[in-house]
């Protein structure tokens, strides 16, 4: 059993969760020009007025300052360095805050160094089809939906994970697809394949959510952890199946070669094994190796970005009465290795922060921030995630072994192209829209974007749904 007074988990008398572990990965403490504190969806300070943006070579949201050229800003206080320009979905429905580096005095490539569609940031170039914005109550779920996801992206970038959208890697890039339920078509299953993540915007619906997290009896349903699910299938492929990482990850999680359709068949007919709890993150995660492994990533991605936000504000989780014992080097799978007891203060920490955060929740006659127990078993396969994702940092996008290409798939069409889409209904007017849309769209920012920008655009390197016959 763990002591919770093991050395390598000991925390200081009067110390701080920053205290323990030094500093988080990434601040997600933003604070504007004027002194006042701005977060990752801000687009201008509330404060003072001063514009906002997040620039991806900077890991945060930074104020700007005006150029002689109205359409480009630079950093506040560096009116001598890059300029930067809009995301061209700053002025639709989605309202992204993020920038794009001025092609013109950039170097031979740099503005595409990840891929990026004429105008679009990295965020929204990683799109590849967003739904039919004529239909009313689409507009805020796309919104939702690219809120989600540019939290998600922000993090990866953050931890150093290497990103390339299919306009970079056209066989392995990542490309995101929103799609709606069309009457008449298959309904639009979420799930990954080759780099491809697909979701449906219904997911951006909360009621609809919570619905059907009731129904299949989850304790906690998200669009972020949907999105950090499905990306961690994206990363098995990339960082895991055609590296040398591949041996550990079968001594954890199985053997991936197990037929994944009858897995599935024989989880959602007879449920999970009676131990699931002693042995995995979630119930679903005992259903085959990939998707413990992607139960478990999103967990560990949901860990970090926790904990460096707690730090980032200076948190105090120490004076905190534990429902659980904390982990010690036993309950590693790599006891010896030289970040393990970073790793087991991050793990601890981790554990200390979501009692003060479930506390806090009760206060609010809310259900847990966090409704887990993490098992001893899930704690090595943390480790192994976290060995994984720390040694890529300052690394050269991976590449894929020989004989290690993923199976054929049908080839994404040239940029600008349109991509294959669900046909339209046989009868539009079976279409059910009994979710209203306001008419106007929300902004980052708190604000409110035009009218105009809810109608539908087609942006340069995205497809639009294809949309209902008049």
């Amino acid at each position: 059993m763990p002591e919770s007074d093991s050395s390598s988990a000991q925390v200081h008398s009067g110390g701080s969760l920053a205290d323990e572990l030094a500093a988080p990965a990434v601040s997600r403490a933003y604070v504007c020009q004027c002194g006042r504190p701005v977060y990752l969806r801000n687009s201008q300070c509330l404060a003072c007025g001063t514009p906002l943006g997040y620039v991806t070579s900077r890991v945060g949201v930074l104020p700007l300052a005006p150029t002689d050229d109205p359409e480009l800003f630079t950093v506040f206080g560096e009116p001598d360095g890059p300029r930067y320009r809009r995301c061209a979905n700053f002025s639709t429905a989605a309202g992204c805050n993020w920038l794009v580096p001025d092609a013109q005095e950039a170097e031979p490539g740099l503005a595409h160094t990840h891929g990026l569609a004429p105008g679009l940031c990295l965020a929204c170039s990683a799109t590849r089809t967003i739904p039919d914005l004529s239909v009313p109550e689409n507009p805020e779920l796309w919104q939702k939906m690219e809120a989600a996801k540019r939290r998600v992206l922000s993090q990866l970038l953050a931890l150093g994970l290497p990103i390339s959208t299919r306009l970079a890697d056209p066989d392995h890039g990542l490309a995101f697809d929103f799609l709606s339920n069309l009457p008449g078509s298959p309904r639009v299953l979420t799930g990954h394949q080759d780099g491809v993540i697909t979701l449906n915007i219904e997911e951006g619906d909360d009621a609809q959510r919570e619905k059907t997290r009731a129904e299949m009896r989850e304790p906690y349903r998200t669009l972020v952890g949907h999105f950090r699910h499905e990306i961690g299938h994206y990363y098995w492929d990339v960082l895991v199946a055609p590296t040398p990482w591949l041996e550990g990850f079968r001594a954890l999680f199985g053997d991936e070669t197990e037929d994944y359709g009858q897995a599935l068949q024989r989880h959602y007919e007879n449920g999970p094994p009676a131990d699931w709890a002693l042995r995995y993150v979630t119930s679903y995660a005992s259903t085959h190796p990939w998707e413990d492994w992607a139960e478990t990533w999103a967990h560990y991605l949901h860990m970090a970005d926790t904990v460096d936000t707690a730090l980032s504000f200076g948190v105090n989780a120490v004076n905190v009465e534990l429902t659980s014992d904390l982990f010690t080097r036993e309950d590693l799978w790599q006891p010896e290795h030289e970040d393990a007891d970073r790793f087991l203060d991050f793990l601890n920490g981790w554990v200390r922060l979501t009692n003060v955060l479930n506390e806090l929740s009760r206060s609010m006659g809310q259900p847990d921030f966090y409704p887990f127990v993490l098992p001893h078993a899930a704690v090595g396969k943390l480790q192994f995630i976290h060995q994984l994702v720390t040694a890529q940092r300052g690394q050269p996008a991976p590449v894929r072994a020989e004989g290690g290409e993923p199976a054929p798939v049908q080839e994404p069409p040239p940029v600008g192209d349109p991509v294959p889409v669900q046909d339209p209904p046989a009868d539009p007017s079976s279409v059910a829209t009994d979710v209203a849309q306001p008419d106007q769209a929300p902004t980052p920012d708190g604000g409110a974007l035009p009218p105009a920008a809810n109608q539908p655009e087609q942006m340069p390197g995205q497809t639009l749904q294809q949309p209902l016959a008049a």
